[in-house]
């Protein structure tokens, strides 16, 4: 159940990428980022995120005997895409 509601998460957020960017065009989407105090609180938020998700995948990898260093900047790179990635590519508990 868990890595379906991953691939249907994974999913529908690249329908919405590839929708973000097709309309719009990847220059415009980080461009409008300093446009409104709003915008650039959401941006920022996202990074704080994404270094919290990093530091959670640092950790993970390193226990469970995998590299982080791709995966991280893999996130710094694309966002949310790698850690959902990576949470689809993590060996179960059960194993």
């Amino acid at each position: 159940m868990q890595r379906i509601l991953l691939l249907v998460t994974l999913a529908l957020f690249s329908v919405l990428t590839a929708a973000a960017v097709w309309q719009d065009g990847v220059l415009k989407i980080f461009s409008s980022i300093p446009q409104s105090l709003g915008s650039l609180q959401i941006y920022v938020d996202l990074v704080i995120a994404c270094v919290l998700i990093n530091v959670w995948i640092w950790r993970d990898a390193k226990e469970h005997g995998r590299k982080p260093w791709g995966w991280i900047i893999a996130t710094m790179i694309v966002g949310t895409f790698s850690p959902l990635i990576y949470l689809l590519t993590r060996p179960s508990e059960s194993q």
